[in-house]
């Protein structure tokens, strides 16, 4: 299913944000005006005092301003409490169709309509028969056609019922009145239900198909990046740290290839998750249903409703669904975060350390306000700290939603209403990687530095063909060459013809250089697509082609 959101919905004024909180006002941040120059540091205290009273003065100046703007802070990107909403919602909009509360209103009206729908199907439930084509059309259209204003009425009936399910029941009866067929019935929306029979469905279907026309295309050219770095570099050698410390030489590509592989495995995982959903009533044993219509077999109703829409059915519950799944879905984003923090890091430090070069995309851009030679690696930075939000929020999820007092409370409604805060988080995090990705460039020179600055990472393979050959204590002997002294190529070639080796064994060492020693690290890199496509299956992502 699909939210169908009309191009003139999602406008700047009248946005779906993906935060709940819908503040007014906002308490600005309060700006101060610097010091006299005359206030030394043995002025300390009377410093302090200055501080104090320019900033009440200040403040209540600002208190007033605000108090007097004819604009009184409406609701904008810039007054917005959340930055979801505000500094990045150009990044995260994609999301409010689903997971805002337009879209949360959106599933609601759109599982009423298929519930009075299924009714009319059912042969027991005789005073609902069958709805002609004209009517079905009208009831669908309802939802193919829903708009802002339609949203905007919700919530407009919802002021007076101070109940927003029932809010949308009586948005549909007014719908309805004008359709003779409908009109007749009437009081079936939301026959037999609880609140939470419709609202368990809607959040299933916000999440379903925020994931599904979000969450995974763009996680999908994540991994694709990475494939694309790692089979470009698959033949860059680069000297690994392990420790901190020089380590046996890989290639850059390789160590972008696991990334992809890590990545796209919890990718599939998290596709694995089945969205759920119950509609037993208000306990979760169709009392209600059962007194009406005693001889239908309302369970097998409920699982045809739930699987109809595209969830899975869960026929043990209380009033709400258990939400046991969407813990899990949250726990296998965190994972997929988790690497991506691990891969932002490396990134990070491989910036640092000369083997990456950025390269300014846009004209005017600034690298660093004061020191004009830097560009930061704010993407990548922008991103781990998205991550760690995102999984602060997805991890109190995961840990709340589970729990509920005996056959319900009601701390899931409210906390249910921030679904939107992870996965925007997420979203933003990912684009922000996707965008330093391309902005990389692999400096070769300073990788081949520090390889031919670090011969020593050749005792490795020295004392592993010694051993073969049993030359008496391999590593002690490597150990006295290395540890501590300064080893070049000239040092290395010398301790190699002293060997007592084979002479083709000899040879081959003595052709060995960090740059040639990196083992399978190529073939790994350049074969990343297949493995990422074996861990995929049959639902084969169309990356690294």
């Amino acid at each position: 299913m699909e939210a169908r959101v009309s191009s003139g919905v999602l406008t700047k004024t009248q946005s779906p944000f993906l935060s709940p909180l819908r503040g007014r006002k906002l308490q600005s941040l309060r700006n101060m005006s610097t010091l006299p120059n005359t206030i030394h540091n043995h002025q300390f205290s009377n410093a302090s005092l200055y501080l104090r009273s320019t900033f009440s003065s200040r403040t209540h100046g600002f208190k007033q301003a605000i108090k007097d703007d004819s604009r009184e802070f409406e609701l904008s990107s810039l007054t917005a409490l959340s930055p979801l909403d505000g500094r990045y919602w150009g990044k995260v909009k994609d999301l409010a169709p689903y997971m805002s509360e337009y879209g949360l209103i959106y599933f609601r009206v759109l599982v009423e309509i298929k519930w009075l729908l299924m009714l009319s199907q059912i042969p027991e439930v005789i005073e609902v028969p069958s709805f002609s084509a004209e009517a079905q059309s009208y009831l669908l259209g309802l939802i193919d056609g829903f708009s802002m204003d339609d949203a905007l009425e919700v919530k407009k009936i919802e002021r007076v019922t101070n109940h927003d399910v029932k809010a949308v029941e009586y948005f549909l009866k007014q719908k309805c009145q004008s359709q003779p067929e409908i009109a007749k019935v009437l009081e079936f929306f939301h026959f037999a239900c609880t609140s939470e029979d419709i609202n368990n469905l809607a959040h299933a279907l916000m999440l379903k198909e925020a994931m599904t026309k979000v969450m995974f295309p763009t996680m999908d050219k994540l991994v694709e990046a990475i494939c694309k770095l790692a089979k470009a570099n698959a033949s860059v050698s680069m000297l690994s740290r392990t420790h901190g410390q020089p380590a046996s030489p890989t290639t850059l590509g390789k160590e972008m290839a696991i990334f992809a592989v890590r990545l796209s495995r919890e990718r599939q995982e998290i596709s694995q998750v089945e969205m759920m959903g119950k509609f037993a009533g208000a306990v979760g044993n169709y009392n209600a249903h059962i007194v009406a219509y005693p001889t239908v077999i309302w369970p097998q109703i409920a699982e045809q409703f739930v699987t109809s829409l595209g969830l899975k059915f869960n026929p043990y519950v209380t009033q709400i669904e258990t939400h046991d799944y969407m813990a899990k879905l949250y726990y296998a984003i965190i994972r997929f975060n988790n690497i991506l923090i691990d891969f932002d890091r490396d990134i990070w430090g491989y910036i640092s350390l000369g083997y990456f070069k950025q390269q300014i995309t846009k004209a005017g851009e600034i690298g660093s306000s004061t020191m004009p030679h830097k560009v930061n690696p704010i993407d990548f930075e922008n991103s781990e700290g998205n991550l760690g939000k995102a999984n602060e929020d997805l991890t109190y999820l995961s840990m709340k939603l589970p729990i509920s007092r005996w056959q319900r409370d009601l701390t899931d409604s409210t906390v249910l209403r921030n679904m939107g805060g992870g996965l925007g988080h997420s979203l933003l995090a990912y684009k922000s990687a996707l965008q330093g990705i391309g902005k990389l460039q692999v400096n070769e020179a300073r990788l081949s530095e520090d390889l031919n600055q670090a011969w020593e990472v050749l005792a490795e393979p020295i004392q592993t063909v010694m051993r073969r050959y049993g030359v008496p204590e391999p590593y002690e002997k490597l150990k006295e060459l290395t540890r501590g002294r300064a080893v070049t190529k000239e040092s290395i070639r010398e301790f190699i013809e002293g060997l007592e080796l084979p002479e083709e064994a000899k040879t081959h060492l003595l052709k060995l250089t960090p740059h040639s020693y990196v083992g399978a690290a190529v073939e790994l890199a350049k074969t990343v697509d297949s493995a990422v496509n074996v861990i995929n299956g049959s639902e084969v992502l169309e990356t690294c082609r």
